[in-house]
């Protein structure tokens, strides 16, 4: 049991969700370490969204709003983590949800499978011979794609992602929306937007995000998504780290 007093009990409670996934069998192994991984640069945000990050939450919004193929990749960690988001953005955004795995099984993806359509999706892509495409200089098994969903995508959110698919997919013509905490990353680099911040702020922002852009008109949706500077910002993110870890260097009492 996890005192709601204890100053990390957010974070206990998200680990103890990925724990009680991995037991049955929703997130891999590695996905644990790249959750830690992930932590430590929370921490240099201060476990808050970055102020830079909202323009990029926007510029995702739009994006998804005004994609006619916008498809949600989702991993292990993703569905453990944020479901209910998940499905909630694909109703607004109209957008397909595929499974992509790099430790791909068909029992994993089955298992990915029945908690999205518990959190209420329903035509899940990319799950066993779905995943019938490929997609080129992918050597692991996140090549494999469901020519339904992410083969004729025009934009794809990957929260959670690896750098060498995401940069396959920019090849391929894609607008890639990533969500990673670090933005020193290949996928922060390579997207064409990156959402630096952790996922189970970034999903239901975005969620309402995009629920309150889908009343604007398609010049302004337009505007907002073209305008948006990745490089920019991570820049301005990276900055916001440097200045905290100026401030924590000078709070600390040796």
């Amino acid at each position: 049991m996890i005192s709601p007093r204890h100053p990390r009990a957010e974070s206990l409670r998200i680990r103890e969700r990925l724990l009680d996934h991995f037991r049955d069998g929703v997130v891999a192994e590695a996905g644990l370490f790249a959750h830690g991984r992930g932590e430590a640069f929370d921490y240099l945000l201060g476990e808050s969204t970055p102020p830079a990050t909202f323009r990029a939450l926007d510029a995702a919004a739009a994006s998804l709003l005004i994609a006619k193929h916008p498809v949600i990749s989702v991993n292990g960690n993703t569905a453990a983590l944020v479901p209910n988001d998940i499905v909630r953005l694909a109703e607004i955004v109209g957008a397909r949800i595929e499974v992509n795995l790099y430790y791909r099984s068909l029992n994993r993806e089955q298992a990915i499978q029945k908690l999205l359509e518990e959190a209420g999706a329903s035509n899940i892509l990319g799950v066993g011979e779905k995943a019938s495409m490929t997609l080129p200089e992918i050597q692991s098994e996140r090549r494999r794609v469901d020519p339904e969903g992410i083969g004729i995508a025009d934009v794809v959110l990957v929260p959670l992602e690896d750098g060498d698919r995401t940069e396959a997919l920019v090849k391929c013509g894609k607008k890639v929306i990533a969500i990673d905490l670090n933005p020193l990353s290949r996928t922060a680099r390579f997207a064409s937007i990156t959402i630096v911040d952790n996922v189970v702020r970034t999903m239901p922002t975005l969620v309402e995000r995009s629920r309150k852009l889908k009343s604007e008109d398609r010049t302004k949706l337009d505007n907002i998504s073209l305008s948006f500077d990745n490089r920019s910002n991570l820049r301005d993110t990276l900055m916001l780290i440097n200045r905290r870890l100026g401030q924590l260097a000078e709070d600390v009492d040796f």
